[in-house]
């Protein structure tokens, strides 16, 4: 039988992804795990994960889970769009950069429009530009903006921002797409309340991620307005995402929830952000690119340097350009591994 080689050392800054199961999740996990129940969706499990959000989001809104976050927000993108229409986003968003097409292979062809703005953050006169640039029946009309909160650079929409954006979208008929990936550190480093952050700044629907803030699997689709979700139980079920054991995807979102560690995670992970922030900014020769809002910090650094780390085993992602580097926080990260991979930046540039 092969096994996992012992790790020695934290190795990792890559993203939230890489870890694993908080205890939360993982005892209601265990807990679902006995007897036998209705399968399809059809058990208590669910209905009570799906009765918590409405509760702590303030509102009766139609709730769906799915395995993966690619899946939410294409089956979700698809729900509101027909195959002629266009969905607006940040040149940035991971629908535009990271889904592989999924959003128009799921819609049959409806078409993505890029939008730009500072800091990940979509600006309001230039969507308001591809909204109105033509109306005549060669081009695919206007039907969703879609926003990430917090954005692909870990900077957050304040609720002013999104309103102005969903104002915008609801005077030319659009409708309000929130990818929530990294909605609960965005929400704690708010403020606000979730209803605040979604439907009462004019959010349709939110896409909100378990698996990185502490599940193994799973995404919970929110429809504010309820009228939206229409038939969508069948889109989820004809791609492959209605799962059979659906209480092994919704038991541990109600492990986060009920608990409060949905929060408590990201609060940690956005702390550990900070810190990191902070011991990068005391060494010369780095530059933070972006303001460090959530669990993300974004740096720049000699490409010397990032050569030097992964070869020391450190990873991470640099795709924002050359030089470029995003250091990503989770609900496991600790002190200790920040500091190690500061004091081996620091060797490696001789400070």
């Amino acid at each position: 039988m092969l096994t996992a080689p012992p790790t020695t050392r934290p190795i990792q800054f890559a993203s939230d992804n890489y870890s694993g199961m908080c205890p939360e999740a993982l005892e209601y996990l265990v807990k679902a795990n006995q007897g036998d129940v209705p399968a399809y969706g059809d058990d208590g499990w669910t209905q009570r994960a799906a009765d918590t959000f409405r509760s702590i989001f303030e509102t009766d809104c139609e709730v769906f889970f799915v395995f993966n976050g690619t899946a939410a927000n294409s089956l979700t993108l698809a729900s509101l769009c027909q195959s002629y229409h266009s969905v607006i986003c940040h040149e940035l968003a991971h629908v535009e950069t990271d889904e592989c097409g999924a959003p128009e292979f799921a819609s049959n062809g409806s078409k993505l429009l890029l939008a730009q703005g500072d800091q990940g953050k979509l600006d309001p006169a230039d969507v308001e530009r591809l909204i109105t640039k033509r109306s005549d029946i060669h081009y695919p009309k206007p039907k969703v903006i879609s926003l990430t909160q917090a954005t692909e650079v870990g900077t957050l929409y304040t609720t002013d921002e999104l309103a102005t954006l969903g104002d915008l979208a609801h005077r030319y008929g659009l409708k309000v797409h929130m990818d929530g990936a990294r909605f609960a550190n965005a929400l704690v480093a708010s403020g606000k309340t979730p209803a605040e952050l979604t439907w009462k700044a004019g959010i349709d629907v939110l896409c909100c991620c378990g698996t990185k803030n502490g599940m193994g699997v799973g995404e919970a689709i929110l429809f504010f307005d309820r009228t939206l979700a229409e038939d969508f139980a069948y889109r989820c079920k004809q791609a492959g995402q209605l799962a059979s054991k659906m209480r092994f995807i919704s038991a541990p979102w109600l492990g986060l929830l009920e608990t409060g560690a949905w929060l408590r995670n990201a609060a940690h992970a956005n702390r550990m952000a900070t810190y990191l922030e902070q011991q990068l900014r005391s060494i010369p020769g780095l530059e933070i690119l972006f303001p460090r809002q959530v669990n993300g910090v974004f740096v720049e650094m000699p490409p010397a340097l990032i050569d030097d780390l992964h070869r020391r085993g450190w990873a991470f992602y640099t795709f924002i350009g050359s030089g470029g580097v995003r250091l990503m926080c989770a609900w496991n990260t600790t002190t200790e591994a920040i500091d190690e991979l500061v004091g081996d930046i620091k060797d490696v540039m001789g400070r």
